[in-house]
């Protein structure tokens, strides 16, 4: 990182900079779109970019980019739904709440997996007391961070709570389209069934062109990681984010993923994919 000096042209550098980032292929088109549609935003995404560039790593100013996941978040719930996202997807558009009324937890639970094992999807029953301490952390924590573990190292995802449906987006499509930008994977829980079987279901929608299933079970689980762990220092990160985002370092997302193996995990099925 010796090119400061070369920092007049400060807009053009940051565009070639974001071409030089491993994802900017797949953002090639929308950061394009923008850039036509809307020159002045983009040149004021690409400035705050390069400030946000600038900070030492670890500390960067992250006041504005939490200003630009928040604005995210209050347009989430008027955004039109992603490409091949269902709206409203509610529990009996899958399956039929009564004719289960009268099965165990445990009976539920074997219909849902079954129900969803041959689907190439995202899904879980999370124990009642996992899923409240959950809940009640969303409530005041409701957007984290998580990394993606790639073959060019880590990606990062936001993740935002609205409601009980989580949905997350790249990082990089926030820096760069602001509260336009998409959400790649959206986690919806089910609490329907909690107080009388004491479980929550839940299943995803993923952009297939961003997410494999493995990579959106890496994302998934690292809900549970953060939010339903008993460490605090883990939960910790989750409040930094969203208390003191200038303390937040996200090294310390990586070090948390590489710590509890879900990234390791990852790394092989992406190693047998590539045979």
């Amino acid at each position: 990182g010796g090119a400061d000096g070369s920092r007049a042209g400060a807009g053009a550098g940051a565009g070639a900079e974001l071409e030089a980032n491993p994802f900017y292929d797949r953002y090639r088109d929308k950061i394009q779109q923008l850039r036509r549609s809307d020159p002045a935003a983009f040149e004021f995404r690409l400035e705050k970019r390069s400030e946000f560039r600038k900070q030492p790593v670890g500390h960067s100013r992250q006041g504005d980019f939490i200003r630009c996941v928040e604005e995210k978040t209050d347009t989430l719930g008027k955004q039109p739904v992603s490409r091949g996202f269902t709206k409203d997807k509610t529990l009996s558009s899958i399956f039929n709440i009564e004719m289960v009324k009268d099965k165990t937890a445990e009976e539920i639970k074997q219909i849902w997996q079954q129900y969803f094992a041959a689907k190439d999807t995202v899904y879980a029953v999370i124990p009642q007391e996992k899923f409240d301490l959950i809940w009640n952390r969303a409530q005041s924590c409701p957007t984290f961070l998580c990394a993606l573990p790639r073959r060019e190292g880590y990606e990062f995802f936001v993740g935002q709570w609205t409601g009980t449906e989580l949905h997350f987006t790249a990082l990089i499509n926030i820096q760069t389209r602001g509260d336009a930008a998409a959400s790649q994977l959206i986690l919806y829980h089910y609490p329907e069934l909690k107080e009388e079987k004491g479980i929550v279901l839940m299943t995803a929608e993923r952009d297939s062109t961003f997410l494999n299933v493995a990579e959106a079970q890496c994302i998934a689980n690292q809900v549970q990681l953060f939010y339903a762990t008993d460490r605090k220092e883990t939960y910790g990160l989750v409040e930094t984010f969203n208390f003191r985002p200038n303390e937040f370092k996200y090294m310390s997302v990586i070090a948390e993923l590489e710590q509890s193996g879900l990234g390791a995990e990852l790394k092989c099925v992406q190693n047998q994919d590539k045979t």
